[in-house]
């Protein structure tokens, strides 16, 4: 599903500076000799925005749900936690199990992954999850699913929590595979 209407993450181009997941600068790699993907800007932000720059390990998760739980605090929307972290957790997995190791080539070293979480208030009534990654291929949802099954239920998760859901692919490269979660404020 792609909805083109979400007018989320602009990758190249952003005027906000490059920072890891640790908040400090990120460095370019500087060996000339490796063949190197085309680095993605953070998204724009805004007082109604939040990014975060994922590194492709496993460990993602944690700051990703660290940097959720700071930033619903900052925004008074603490009683939108729960859902929240479950999406962008499911989102985030996906990116670093699915999205990373199906780069084209050279495979990136770990930690070397451009992936990036931005929150949003769209309007008062909405928050939007969203994690941007590399990978052209899109999100899969299965048809049926084993309940006992250890993988394959992230994007049943999603349906059942978010209003609405979809993914946009970006040009030359990657896609955004957001959620709209309903905040229960008045627009």
């Amino acid at each position: 599903m792609s909805l083109p209407a979400y007018e989320g993450l602009r990758l190249p181009g952003s005027a906000v500076s490059r920072t890891d997941a640790s908040g400090t600068p990120d460095a370019l790699p500087g060996d000339p000799g490796r063949r190197h993907l085309t680095r993605a800007q953070p998204p724009r932000t805004s007082p109604r925005s939040a990014a975060l720059r994922l590194t492709g390990l496993e460990r993602d998760c944690c700051q990703a749900r660290d940097f959720v739980r700071r930033t619903l605090d900052d925004w008074a929307l603490d009683h939108c936690g729960d859902d929240a972290l479950m999406v962008v957790t499911e989102l985030a997995a996906n990116a670093v199990l699915h999205a990373v190791p199906e780069c084209a080539a050279p495979v990136p070293l770990p930690g070397e992954a451009e992936i990036w979480l931005r929150l949003s208030l769209r309007r008062p009534a909405h928050l939007v999850c969203a994690v941007t990654d590399p990978s052209d291929h899109p999100p899969v949802y299965p048809h049926r699913s084993d309940p006992l099954d250890e993988h394959g239920r992230g994007l049943r998760i999603i349906d059942a929590l978010a209003e609405h859901w979809g993914w946009t692919r970006h040009q030359p490269m990657g896609k955004t595979v957001w959620a709209m979660l309903p905040t229960g404020r008045e627009v």
